[in-house]
This record gives structure tokens, C-alpha cells and sequence, in this order.
């Protein structure tokens, strides 16, 4: 099981992950300052950090050399490209901007901890009558199976963690950047086509549907 240490000391946010990460199967260490963040990492080796900048007593970029070898993702409202660029030649993994979309935030840690070793990928994804196994990249509803790519797997795994709602392609671009870093725009629309025909090929209930300009969603036919 994977640990993960959460600094931020806005009280909300940090309950949010905690139970978001918690549900998910993580430990989850929280800390709400700086130097509680430090007194935590003395009795315990995290496997991930989830970081905010703007802490009370040592600030978040006081507390990212202190961190070593672990990866850390940035979770800060400071939008600037220098703010990114710094915190990421500082030893920073990963830079979010608040206020961040839950789903992807967990694709983003899924990414980290994937390349560590630290996550198993054997999940089985479902959604309604289909279960996309993710060690096998196989997708089977009601008694039949279809063999997907590298590309379609991770498309349709992110599609099927946001049931029904609207995925931005340049989201989807982003979360499945590391499983597949050749996938482009242009291509997005080739495997998103071929990724159709192959779920029309083992049920009837479930489509995913382009959005124009926006981007794609799975939905149910059945709802």
C-alpha cells in the first residue's frame, strides 16, 4: 500500500484528499504546516507528496529541499510559468494549479506512483456492463471480450473514472501522457474512432460521445 503525505493547511482541501485517497486504498499522512510536515516525514518515508506553497511557518518551498528523492506534486494557486518552471527545476514531479479537478489530480498520482513500482496495475475498471481489465488492456461485457491497444486502454480508463461527465482533450492528452507519449490531438480523434467500433463490438449500452470543441464522454444509454 502506497503512502501518501498531504501538506496543505487549508482544512478543507486536505480532508477532501484525505477521504478521496483513503476510499482509493492509500495511507494518507496530513499535515498542516510546514514544520508538522517535517516532524511527519522524521517517523515515516512517504511514497508521494501532495504539497502546497503557501503554508503557515516554513513555506511550502522551504519544505521541498528538505523532501529528498520523493516525488512531490505542487498543489498551489499560483498560476505563473515561473512559478511552475522554479518549483519544478527545485525537484518538483508535478505542478497543479488551484482549484484542481479531483479525477485528475488521482490520474496524475496514479502516473507517479505507477513508475515507482508502488501501484500494481491489475485494477478492473467497470462501468455498467463492461469491466476493462487494466493488466490485460481486455474490455468484456456480456460474454465477450475485446483486445484493446496501450492508447484506448488509457483513453477509455480515464473516460470510465468520470462516468458521464465531459473530458477536455487536452486533459486527456495530459492523464494518459505517460502510458501513451506519442498520442497527439490529430490521433486522439483515429483512436477514439477505433476505440468506438471495438466497445460497439462487445455491448449496445454504452457510447462515447463527442462533445463538440470540448471534448468526449462515456455515456450509458441505459440512463
Amino acid at each position: 500500500m502506497a503512502t501518501i503525505f498531504i501538506i496543505d493547511d487549508d482544512v478543507t482541501i486536505n480532508e477532501m484528499l484525505r477521504t478521496a485517497l483513503t476510499k482509493r486504498g492509500f495511507s494518507v499522512v496530513s499535515a498542516f504546516s510546514g514544520t508538522e510536515a517535517l516532524l511527519a516525514l522524521s517517523k515515516a518515508q512517504p511514497d508521494l507528496v501532495l504539497l502546497d506553497l503557501g503554508l503557515p511557518g516554513l513555506s511550502g518551498e522551504d519544505v521541498l529541499p528538505k523532501l529528498g528523492t520523493v516525488p512531490v506534486i505542487v498543489i498551489s494557486a499560483r498560476a505563473s510559468a515561473d512559478d511552475k518552471v522554479a518549483l519544478l527545476l527545485g525537484g518538483a514531479v508535478d505542478y497543479v494549479t488551484k482549484p484542481f479537478d479531483l479525477h485528475e489530480l488521482l490520474a496524475r498520482i496514479t502516473v507517479q506512483l505507477r513508475g515507482k513500482g508502488t501501484i500494481a496495475d491489475t485494477e478492473i475498471f467497470s462501468f455498467g456492463d463492461i469491466a476493462l481489465h487494466a493488466d490485460t488492456r481486455k474490455l468484456v461485457a456480456n460474454g465477450t471480450s475485446a483486445q484493446l491497444t496501450r492508447t484506448e486502454a488509457a483513453i477509455l480508463r480515464l473516460l470510465m473514472q468520470r462516468p458521464g461527465q465531459v473530458v477536455a482533450k487536452l486533459t486527456i492528452l495530459d492523464c494518459i501522457s505517460h502510458d501513451t507519449p506519442d498520442c497527439t490531438e490529430d490521433s486522439l480523434k483515429i483512436h477514439i474512432h477505433h476505440l468506438r467500433r471495438k466497445l460497439a463490438s462487445v455491448t449496445e449500452n454504452a457510447v462515447i460521445e463527442a462533445i463538440w470543441g470540448i471534448g468526449y464522454m462515456l455515456k450509458d444509454i441505459k440512463s
